[in-house]
């Protein structure tokens, strides 16, 4: 049985507290303030929406691998909560039974034949036609009643995501070094790119249609939940974050997520985001520790020919100057880069503008 949780608005920005929080500058950005009176508008706007306003056409995307045991069960889950929703299932080579059973209870599933979530992700945002997209694993693990307040947070805070901030309601949610992982993780997407998150591995979010359609999904595996949070960061989007329950995986149902070999791949993704949107700072680092490791090198050489007009270690003089230049070689990689970067970036703005807000 599920845990009632309270639910605690959050967003990957800097939280004052108080009569209002400020959400991060961006094309979305606003000051939202945190009465009772803007919480409750949050969790009925799905449910009661202002009449003026047609109703946001909202699309339920569930990326599966052999997940015959719950599919059922998240199907029948999230049409109970969001039941104007149109629910479509990503079945990614199933050995077993998730796309007939996905089909019998009514959803529409879209094969994709490329391995991984990622790959999944990629093929629904393309194909899919919707103003609010909701993300959630079929291992039915999160938690379905929460969507409606989800989706009211997005349009109310006129967001572009909206993360699923997980808490279990069991100890056997999380397994052996999952929550130590994804704190740590966390922990370093935060200080790599200078805003905090509280679960960039979160696989339950809701997205703006402006997000879903200029998003290029570049990975292919469970490294999409990070290359997500690094989208939203690089452009400033407009991110809201929501406590939910998150529970044990059903008798039956077993984790595709590596802890080790996955961990290092997200581990990776990170590093190569970084260094492709913040080459000159990625490069700039290079650069002194090369620097430093030359400097280090050559002070005994230099003041050797300056007490005696000799350099008697040729090796380590010729060592020192190699990567003095690798230093200067890499410090100009990441000019040149950072120019690039800047003008890709405004390109993703420009595709991100073609879209209007949700509503």
């Amino acid at each position: 049985m599920r845990a009632s949780f309270p639910h605690h608005d959050a967003a990957c920005s800097e939280t004052s507290r108080g009569a209002g929080r400020r959400v991060p500058d961006g094309p979305n950005a606003e000051t939202m303030p945190q009465t009772r009176a803007s919480q409750h508008d949050a969790l009925v706007n799905v449910t009661t929406p202002d009449p003026l306003m047609p109703a946001p056409r909202i699309a339920v995307l569930v990326p599966c691998y052999n997940e015959a045991v719950t599919i059922a069960k998240v199907i029948a889950d999230f049409r109970r909560a969001l039941p104007d929703a149109e629910i479509w299932v990503g079945d990614n080579n199933s050995s077993d039974d998730t796309a007939a059973i996905a089909r019998a209870h009514g959803a529409r599933v879209q094969s994709v034949t490329l391995q991984g979530k990622g790959n999944v992700v990629r093929r629904l945002f393309a194909d899919v036609e919707a103003d609010v997209y909701v993300m959630v694993d079929g291992d039915d693990t999160y938690d379905a009643a929460s969507a409606p307040a989800l989706v009211g947070k997005l349009r109310t805070g006129r967001h572009d995501m909206v993360v699923a901030v997980r808490h279990a309601s069991a100890k056997e949610a999380y397994r052996a070094g999952h929550l130590l992982g994804n704190r740590m993780l966390t922990g370093f997407l935060g200080w790599l790119f200078g805003r905090n998150c509280r679960d960039i591995l979160s696989g339950y979010r809701v997205f703006s249609r402006r997000f879903a359609k200029s998003f290029p999904v570049l990975s292919g595996g469970f490294e999409i939940e990070t290359e997500l949070t690094v989208h939203a960061l690089e452009l400033k989007m407009s991110v809201g974050e929501m406590d939910t329950p998150y529970s044990e995986r059903p008798e039956g149902s077993f984790s595709k997520l590596s802890t080790y070999r996955d961990g290092l791949r997200i581990l990776h993704t990170m590093l190569r985001l970084f260094s492709a949107e913040r080459p000159l700072a990625f490069f700039g680092a290079v650069a002194l520790m090369l620097a430093g490791i030359a400097l280090l090198l050559a002070i005994p050489v230099l003041s050797t020919y300056l007490a005696t007009g000799l350099v008697p270690r040729f090796p380590t003089a010729i060592l020192a100057t190699g990567l003095m230049i690798l230093a200067a070689l890499s410090a100009t990689a990441g000019l040149v880069l950072d120019t690039v970067t800047r003008g890709r970036r405004e390109f993703k703005v420009l595709a991100y503008l073609r879209y209007p807000a949700v509503d």
